[in-house]
């Protein structure tokens, strides 16, 4: 378990480089991914990245759908999803609860 990230004003990775803050909570991962980030370092790289792109509103593989969805979350409070690929990698999800009070790394066939 990875302790309470705070809420830390980040800018976006796009042109406008708009600023987005918003609080992680506590950060958790499954088991499934837990055991993945201990015996492959290629793997926690990659969940560890993925997380900083999240935190920054870059949602990974979602549709544009999915993304505008996020944007809306972002104001109203609802909860946030990201997905990321990585080539030889299992697909990670990361999801930061409606109330900010956790941020889950998960597989999807775990939800």
């Amino acid at each position: 378990m990875l302790p309470d990230a705070g809420a830390i004003p980040l800018f976006c990775g796009r042109k406008e480089e708009k600023l987005i803050s918003f609080n992680l909570g506590r950060l958790v991962m499954t088991r499934g991914v837990n055991d993945q980030v201990a015996e492959n370092e290629a793997f926690a790289k990659f969940v560890m990245s993925s997380l900083t792109r999240h935190r920054r509103g870059d949602w990974g593989n979602l549709s544009d759908e999915d993304k505008q969805e996020n944007e809306l979350s972002l104001k109203e409070g609802f909860r946030l999803l990201s997905a990321y690929e990585a080539e030889g990698l299992p697909k990670i999800w990361i999801i930061t609860e409606a109330d900010r009070s956790a941020t889950t790394i998960l597989f999807p066939d775990e939800y």
